[in-house]
């Protein structure tokens, strides 16, 4: 054998092999899945000094083969197998004995198997504390009777924030809020008397919480000693307002949010909210009155400058500042799972709503990305160009903002096969009829994209008058006949191989109307059969379907207006009402075509209601009435009635008029005979050969004009009374004029 012929045999060897470990991994990477999260860790605050217990940060993600786990705190990596404080759990990281010194810091899992790595959110681990306050004295304090003061609560060192309450003389006798005199701000901690009194005397205590997931400790001040001298007379004075929340407040969307204010004053002072630049939301409920303001589930609506009024009988007091709301980054678009092939380009996109509006970053595997090579960063898109199968892996964009971060993970797939057509082979019989088109679709799976063409048996099939082969491989073929009857055959092929799938195309008889619906005129109320027979292919089902001015009507309604006759398409319409009137079309069908035909229906019936009624010219005993024509519904007005109502009775009753016939084509007429200073309303119906139709919207309710009386009184009578006093007596006569006609 020749040199240069081993060294073909050779290259068809490992060809042939390459091939066959692209078809391996193809599979076996059709059967795996990369890493997606279905817990992440949550931050957490633990109790500093309780050595005893454990944190467990979770962690688990679903993957096929399953994923292997690594942990990072504060982006280096925890020491696992080399710290026995540090174990795994299923991906969860346990820490024993955790100490603040050592452990305080932001921590992520990593999931990882053979499509790529993810990375989680971080959870920030802290520990929680409570010092004692401090063991110096406290100096005491002097109060007037009838005016305000405060004592200062100084909490010790903690964290996180506190709660604040505080007792009078011993514990646990707390304050509470007993006249509205008293309050305790959980901003500051600090005790506010709006107006002290002498009994107020005594030695107040400051009495903080810290709230912890897994347990809370508490602990109080040393004594505030207060002494309120008494005033024979205090004197009053308006509110001054003390206790104020920030002129700027930063709330979180979802969150709760709250603002203090508080006044001395004597008498003690109310307190009430209110938004300045709008209306106050319902949810802040009861707190609307008070020294807190609290609005839960804040929205973007709540933003605004909000009011504190604190009033009482010498004044009032006001203070005003403004909650801007923001919110943590929330995912509007993300990219998803994409299989690509080779060589091609990948866009990706991701946009985040928040408020400051957030920044968008990009992982691979965990690790981050930026503008370099065939890569391209911009903000929340990403593109590749000319794709590797070393691009394949997992992908992350991360939108941040000072309030949280959000992860949105997808798997890309760099997809290399030669052309395969098993899983969508081109199909074994193609009906067509003749006259008309049909369209064969060739779609191989392959990677590169393979080049496509089509023969007709040993016939190369190229564009003409009746013949197109699309770019993407799709083959139309026009004005079809009998002789296009054949096998069909698309051929695909890369560089790294090639394949062929075959159809065969079936001519078959056209489906023509034969017998095309007719225009038909009716009345409202009858019934009316629209025609429509077809010829078709005999080796297949026809079907006819009806539509009314486009809209495809339900004829399988037993109890409906619409029946089909068996075996035919002819058309019934029972009842038929003025809305079914348009035009009316018949398809018939089969698997490869279908024709239609169309006629239109004219329903006539009573007329549509006038329009646009107005009262003119009001005087004591009459109106003038004016309308528009309505739709005569294909048949001529004949006339017109005038019905009315007054305020003494709720029937409408037909109304003289002048003239006394309205004819069909007039817009106005005059009622007569109404009763002076009475009101009215008025509609009028239109009629034709067919009947009356509905009548007109009611016009506007007028007041005749008054009018002096036109019967005198009867039964005139006298006498009685006391001195120089004369009693003088009558019947009051009241006329009604009704026309009824």
């Amino acid at each position: 054998m020749r040199e240069d012929e081993r060294q073909a045999q050779h290259f068809l060897q490992i060809l042939h092999i390459s091939l066959l470990l692209s078809l391996s991994l193809s599979l076996s990477l059709s059967l795996s899945l990369g890493p997606v999260f279905e817990k992440q860790p949550s931050s957490l605050i633990y109790p500093e000094g309780l050595t005893e217990g454990k944190v467990t940060l979770s962690c688990q993600a679903r993957a096929n083969p399953a994923a292997s786990y690594r942990w990072l705190v504060n982006g280096t990596d925890v020491p696992l197998g080399m710290d026995v404080r540090y174990t795994l759990v299923a991906g969860s990281l346990v820490i024993s004995s955790p100490e603040g010194v050592k452990d305080t810091g932001s921590y992520q899992c990593l999931a990882i198997n053979r499509c790529g790595t993810i990375i989680s959110r971080a959870a920030v681990l802290k520990f929680g504390f409570l010092d004692d306050f401090s063991s110096d004295s406290r100096s005491p304090q002097t109060g007037y009777e009838g005016v305000g003061t405060f004592l200062a609560c100084q909490p010790p060192p903690h964290y996180p924030a506190l709660s604040y309450r505080w007792f009078l003389n011993e514990f646990p006798s707390f304050l509470k809020k007993f006249d509205g005199r008293f309050f305790v701000s959980q901003v500051t901690g600090n005790l506010y008397l709006a107006r002290a009194e002498p009994n107020d005397t005594g030695n107040y205590f400051c009495f903080t919480t810290v709230n912890l997931e897994i347990s809370s400790k508490s602990t109080f001040s040393r004594p505030n000693q207060l002494t309120v001298l008494p005033d024979a007379s205090p004197r009053k004075s308006a509110p001054s307002i003390k206790v104020r929340f920030p002129a700027e407040t930063y709330g979180l969307a979802g969150h709760t949010a709250q603002l203090e204010c508080f006044a001395y004053g004597n008498p003690v002072p109310k307190l009430r909210w209110r938004k300045v630049d709008g209306l106050m939301p319902s949810k802040a409920g009861s707190s609307v009155e008070g020294p807190t303001l609290t609005l839960p589930d804040l929205t973007f609506d709540e933003e605004g400058v909000y009011e504190c009024e604190a009033y009482n009988s010498e004044g009032s007091d006001t203070y005003q500042g403004r909650i801007n709301v923001q919110a943590q980054p929330e995912w509007l678009q993300v990219m998803s799972d994409s299989e690509v092939e080779i060589s091609s380009e990948l866009h990706w996109s991701c946009v985040a709503a928040g408020k400051p509006r957030p920044s968008v970053r990009w992982l691979r595997n965990g690790l981050p990305l930026s503008t370099q090579d065939r890569l391209e960063v911009n903000g929340p898109r990403l593109k590749i160009s000319n794709l590797a199968l070393e691009d394949s892996g997992m992908y992350q964009c991360v939108a941040e903002n000072k309030h949280g971060t959000v992860y949105s993970t997808a798997e890309l797939r760099v997809q290399v096969q030669a052309p395969d057509f098993r899983l969508n082979p081109v199909r074994k019989l193609i009906p067509a009829a003749r006259g008309g088109q049909v369209m064969i679709e060739c779609r191989p799976r392959a990677a590169p994209k393979p080049s496509l063409f089509w023969s007709r048996g040993t016939e190369l099939l190229t564009n003409s008058s009746r013949v197109t082969v699309s770019p993407d491989g799709v083959l139309w073929i026009h004005n079809i006949s009998r002789a296009d009857e054949g096998k069909y055959t698309c051929f695909a092929e890369n560089y790294l191989g090639k394949a062929n799938s075959t159809g065969h195309l079936s001519v078959r008889d056209a489906t023509k109307i034969t017998l095309a619906p007719s225009n038909a005129d009716i009345n409202q109320g009858e019934n009316v059969t629209l025609q429509c027979h077809a010829s078709h292919d005999p080796t297949m089902d026809l079907t006819f379907t009806w539509a009314l001015n486009g809209v495809l009507l339900d004829l399988e309604d037993s109890a409906g207006p619409f029946h089909r006759k068996e075996n035919i398409g002819d058309l019934l319409i029972v009842n038929t009402q003025l809305s079914q009137a348009g035009a009316y079309t018949c398809t018939a069908q089969t698997v490869v075509d279908s024709a239609a035909a169309s006629a239109k229906l004219v329903v006539r019936g009573p007329p549509g209601p006038p329009g646009g009624l107005l009262v003119k010219n009001v005087a004591e005993t009459s109106v003038e009435l004016r309308w528009s024509r309505g739709y005569d519904n294909h048949s001529p007005i004949g006339r017109y009635v005038v019905m009315g109502r007054s305020s003494l009775s709720s029937e409408w009753r037909k109304m003289r008029t002048d003239p006394v016939n309205i004819e069909g084509n007039a817009e106005s007429a005059r009622v007569m005979g109404l009763m002076p200073w009475m009101d009215y309303e008025f509609q009028v119906i239109a009629s034709n050969i067919l009947g009356s139709g509905e009548p007109s919207t009611p016009s506007h309710i007028i007041r005749t004009q008054q009018a002096a009386p036109t019967v005198a009184p009867s039964g005139l009578g006298g006498g009685g009374g006391d001195r120089s006093e004369l009693i003088v007596t009558w019947t009051v006569r009241e006329t009604l004029t009704v026309c009824v006609c």
